[in-house]
């Protein structure tokens, strides 16, 4: 079992409305440059972009009622990463929640970087959507 932590971002908007505004893939690279530093283009069920480290390929759960946003990166190192991502209602707000599990063979100052990273990109969503 992967260990992992769970980071969240308060968002002063409808819950529902946040997850209309952000669950297509074209909009991620707007925020998460982790996962692409520039557009994502769509092939079969599959996005297509080019991350940090190269090319990557993503697949993103579809549009739901339950305002689930999980997503599978592969950038060719043999097996695709699981990023759980949620929004969930708080009061009139929103918390988007996402996971980040501890790879395999990941030393300790590689894992914190990663949280940071993510940390970063869940503060340029807030900005982008505050801003």
């Amino acid at each position: 079992m992967l260990s992992s932590q769970t980071l969240s971002l308060a968002i002063h908007r409808n819950w529902v409305d946040l997850y209309e505004t952000i669950w297509k893939p074209e909009f991620f690279p707007r925020w998460a440059s982790g996962l692409s530093q520039g557009p994502l283009v769509q092939e079969g069920n599959s996005w297509k972009g080019q991350g940090p480290q190269g090319a990557v390929k993503v697949r993103f759960t579809d549009h739901n009622p339950f305002c689930i946003m999980d997503h599978w990166i592969d950038g060719g190192y043999s097996k695709e990463i699981f990023v759980p991502m949620r929004i969930v209602a708080n009061e009139q707000g929103s918390q988007v929640l996402i996971t980040v599990f501890r790879q395999p063979l990941l030393s300790d100052e590689r894992y914190a970087q990663e949280l940071e990273w993510v940390r970063r990109d869940m503060q340029a969503l807030q900005t982008l959507l505050t801003g």
